[in-house]
């Protein structure tokens, strides 16, 4: 494990979190802003709400919640749910693996599965969410968050297309990685569950 993970794991300054919540907040609103973009021109003011509000931090991840579910919204409207969901998965994914990647070089995350989840905690830690690991005998493990702010203020739907973001973070710290949500609690799960394992590779005939 890095200095730069083992540091930031113990403890992370309040104003690191603000910071680390506004680029979060950057990444994923753009990439809404695109899709509206694209498939609803016409939400142009929704498309537009800008940065976040509040000086907390409690106040600033109820403000990118907020904005999130506008644009979900938007393009739920836009387009229909199914398609909203298919699109916006596909495109908050990759938002993801760019976080990802940037936490990795910063943090300096090793290949291990243990540095992974000490890494995925630091960035849970600046939007609210707390988990816990149970490890499988074959390496992987499940995830189960107890605790999320951000359910407060998300619909299934925007939790549905908002989730594949932490998914993509995932594949950003450890491309051999993979993660999948198995339960919500934006839909009526007492607690989210999420599958982590090493992504297996079909050997090429």
């Amino acid at each position: 494990m890095s200095l730069k993970l083992l540091l930031a794991s113990l403890w992370t300054p309040q104003y690191v979190l603000i910071r680390e919540l506004d680029r979060v907040a950057e990444v994923t609103n753009r990439t809404l802003n695109e899709l509206l973009m694209e498939h609803a021109p016409s939400a142009r003011d929704t498309s537009k709400v800008g940065h976040l509000t509040g000086k907390t931090l409690e106040e600033r991840r109820a403000s990118m919640a907020e904005g999130h579910s506008l644009r979900v919204k938007a393009l739920t409207n836009a387009v229909g749910v199914e398609k909203a969901v298919s699109l916006g998965r596909e495109s908050m994914f990759k938002a993801g693996v760019q976080l990802g990647q940037e936490a990795r070089r910063r943090l300096q995350v090793g290949k291990g599965m243990k540095d992974l989840v000490r890494a995925a905690r630091i960035m849970y830690r600046v939007l609210g969410i707390e988990f816990r690991v149970e490890w499988g005998s074959t390496g992987g493990a499940i995830m189960r968050v107890s605790r999320c702010v951000l359910a407060d203020h998300y619909s299934p739907v925007t939790c549905m297309i908002l989730s594949a973001a932490d998914e993509g973070v995932v594949r950003g710290l450890n491309p051999g990685v993979g993660m999948r949500f198995t339960e919500r609690i934006t839909s009526g799960s007492p607690v989210c569950v999420a599958c982590i394992d090493r992504i297996v590779k079909e050997e090429k005939k």
